[in-house]
C-alpha cells in the first residue's frame, strides 16, 4: 500500500476464489404523485453485472551466499521492501493504464474506464477555467469524497497559471501532513497518469472508492536454495492474484486534451 497511491484511495476486497462478480445498477426507478387510492405504479432497478478475476503478478531476484550470510546486510528488509515497490508499481501502472487482456482494467481505458468530464481547448496546456469545468462534471454525491490524481509535469503547468495581476491561482499547502487542496479537494501524484500531450487523458477527479480491487488472501513467497546452488546464489520470488475495475464509470471524471488534429 505505501507503494501504490491507488491502493490507498481505491476499494479492497479480500477473496479465497479468483472470481467475483459485482451486481451493478445502470439504471434506477423513480417515485410518482398519487392521487387518493391510485395503485402504484411498478418501477424497478435495473441491474447489470460486472465479474472481478485474479491476474497472477510477480517478480524474482537472486542474491549471493556472500551477501546473504552478511548479517550487516538486512537482506530481509530489503527483499520486501524491493517487492513491494516492484509490485506495487506494475500494480498501479495497471488500475491506470491496463486494457484489461491479463491485467486490471485500468481507469483511463477507452471502454470500462472512466467518463471523460470535459476536453481541453489546447493539446499542450491546461486553464483554470477547465479545472472548473471538470470539477462540476462530476455530479456531487460523488465530489464529496472525490480526489484529483495527476502527473507532477501536470501538476506543475497548474501551478504555473497566474490571474491578470500575475499571482499564482493555486497555493499548495504549507501545513505539515497536510495534503495540497485543488478547489478545496486533496491532490494526489502518479508517475503512471500521462503528461500533457495531444489526445493524453491527464487529470482524473472523483471517488475513487468505486474502483474496486479484488485481491487473493494468498500471496506466493518461494526461497529457492537449490536451483542456483551452482553459481552460489539463492533465489527468491513473489507472486500475487490481484484484478481491479471501476464499477461505476461516472464516478471518476478524466480531462482529456485536444486531438492534435
Amino acid at each position: 500500500e505505501e507503494e501504490n497511491v491507488f491502493r490507498r484511495l481505491a476499494k479492497v476486497i479480500q477473496t479465497s476464489s479468483g472470481d467475483r462478480k459485482i451486481p451493478i445498477v445502470t439504471s434506477h426507478g423513480s417515485a410518482a404523485w398519487l392521487d387518493e387510492e391510485d395503485a402504484l405504479t411498478e418501477s424497478d432497478e435495473v441491474f447489470g453485472q460486472t465479474s472481478l478475476s485474479a491476474y497472477k503478478l510477480g517478480t524474482f531476484l537472486k542474491v549471493s551466499d556472500e551477501l546473504l550470510n552478511d548479517s550487516v546486510f538486512d537482506l530481509p528488509s530489503y527483499i520486501s521492501t524491493e517487492f513491494a515497490r516492484r509490485i506495487g508499481a506494475k500494480e498501479e501502472e495497471a488500475f491506470f493504464t491496463g486494457d484489461g487482456s491479463g491485467k486490471p482494467l485500468g481507469i483511463l481505458a477507452a471502454s470500462g474506464g472512466a467518463e471523460t468530464g470535459i476536453t481541453a481547448a489546447s493539446a499542450t496546456a491546461i486553464t483554470a477555467d477547465e479545472l472548473i469545468d471538470l470539477f462540476y462534471s462530476l455530479k456531487s454525491p460523488y465530489r464529496r469524497n472525490a480526489v484529483w490524481v495527476l502527473n507532477d509535469s501536470t501538476i506543475k503547468a497548474i501551478r504555473k497559471l497566474k490571474d491578470n495581476q500575475g499571482q499564482y491561482l493555486w497555493q499548495p499547502s504549507l501545513t505539515a501532513g497536510a495534503p495540497d487542496l485543488l478547489l478545496g479537494k486533496p491532490v494526489r501524484t502518479s508517475a503512471f497518469m500521462p503528461a500533457i500531450a495531444a489526445d493524453a487523458k491527464t487529470i482524473a477527479f472523483g471517488d475513487f472508492s468505486y474502483y474496486w480491487i479484488c485481491l487473493l488472501y494468498t500471496s506466493d513467497f518461494k526461497r529457492l536454495n537449490e536451483l542456483y546452488a551452482a553459481t552460489g546464489q539463492v533465489g527468491f520470488l513473489a507472486s500475487q492474484r490481484v484484478d481491479g475495475k471501476l464499477i461505476l464509470p461516472e464516478a471518476i471524471k478524466v480531462l482529456a486534451q485536444k486531438s492534435a488534429g
